[in-house]
């Protein structure tokens, strides 16, 4: 009899657990990564440990996208102190289903290093090749946490995060996400200057482990430096958190009201924004679905997958493919969702007089 007991406990506490995790269908997934974690303090401080704020400013900010945006489910890869391996928390990322990533992190620089008291600033990362040394010394600390990991070689298919050869892969990363990713990073550096009142690092580009296994727009933040004593203090304080959370609140809040997200084809509203973008009726302001982006003007009429006609505008060097027009953002989502048969990572953008406005 007690041991029947003890199997119907465990049932209902392993229900308890599945309901408590579960994800909605119709939420839209936001997945908050606090980097580092258990053994893996990150970097170190006077006084403070990267791990600690990462969690911190982690916490804050899933407790006000909660509190503030419908229909938004957040998922922490760990809210307490935990080692997870960079498998791992892509892995969680993954089986949410998430929409964005979002993996914090804090900054700093080789005791070696003369900067290493006075260099300050917030820079956010997107996946891809390393530009300059600094941004690939960037990766390559926070890619070393494999190498807390048993047999991290196998796992992670030879690649050596002390290497520069290895990183050469990101070069061929075809990054679906990469336009979402960088508008994303954009709004978060833009915040990271507005809101907490940090020096401007700049969107960057870096081979990030944890950003190549995940499938879906992310970015990869790095507060500030913790080598710093002002900016440790900063760092450390429950004011600077606070700052550091609201700033990357507003810019996922941006992010959803610009892409009006329904990213999955779903009605997520702002609790506390009722802008309405679609007092365009009057002609002026026109929606677009933009789901195609390429480094060339794509010659086969293939590729659009049964779309026409089929517009293109340039944003730099790049071309962006768009289908349909209309003045009625209503309009715009029942196209959206028919597109999105056939490009799942498809959005609505809107045009005024001939030129893309955000």
């Amino acid at each position: 009899m007690r041991q029947i007991n003890i199997y119907i406990t465990t049932f209902i506490i392993l229900t308890f657990l599945a309901l408590s995790f579960s994800v909605n269908a119709n939420d839209f997934v936001v997945v908050l990564d606090a980097g580092h974690g258990g053994k893996d303090y990150g970097a170190l401080g006077v006084s403070s440990r990267e791990k600690d704020i990462n969690l911190s400013v982690a916490k804050l900010l899933g407790q006000m996208i909660n509190d503030n945006i419908n229909n938004v489910k957040v998922v922490y890869t760990r809210d307490d102190d935990r080692f997870l391996t960079l498998q791992k928390r892509a892995q969680i990322a993954n089986e949410a289903n998430g929409d964005l990533f979002i993996s914090i992190h804090t900054n700093s620089l080789d005791k070696r290093n003369k900067k290493r008291k006075t260099i300050a600033g917030a820079s956010v990362y997107t996946l891809g090749l390393h530009r300059t040394d600094e941004n690939l010394e960037v990766a390559k600390r926070e890619n070393a946490v494999i190498e807390l990991e048993e047999d991290y070689s196998t796992s992670y298919s030879g690649f050596d995060p002390n290497s520069a050869e290895s990183y050469i892969i990101f070069e061929l990363n075809q990054n679906k996400h990469l336009e979402q990713s960088v508008e994303l990073a954009s709004a978060i550096q833009q915040q990271f200057i507005t809101t907490a009142g940090r020096k401007n690092r700049g969107v960057r580009q870096a081979g990030f482990l944890v950003l190549a296994e995940t499938s879906m727009p992310g970015v990869l933040v790095e507060l500030d430096f913790i080598c710093n004593p002002t900016q440790e203090k900063f760092l450390a304080s429950k004011s600077g958190q606070k700052k550091l959370a609201k700033a990357i609140f507003n810019a996922i809040k941006e992010y959803i009201s610009h892409y009006n997200i329904d990213s999955k084809a779903k009605d997520i509203k702002l609790a506390q924004n009722n802008d309405n973008l679609t007092t365009s009726d009057d002609g002026n302001i026109v929606y677009k679905i933009q789901f195609m982006s390429a480094s060339k003007k794509v010659g086969s009429k293939k590729l659009f997958k049964g779309l026409d006609p089929i517009d293109f505008y340039k944003d730099g060097a790049t071309y962006k493919y768009t289908y349909g027009r209309t003045a009625s953002m209503q309009d715009a989502q029942k196209i959206l969702q028919k597109v999105r048969e056939k490009f799942p990572d498809a959005f609505i953008i809107k045009f005024q007089n001939g030129k893309r406005i955000k």
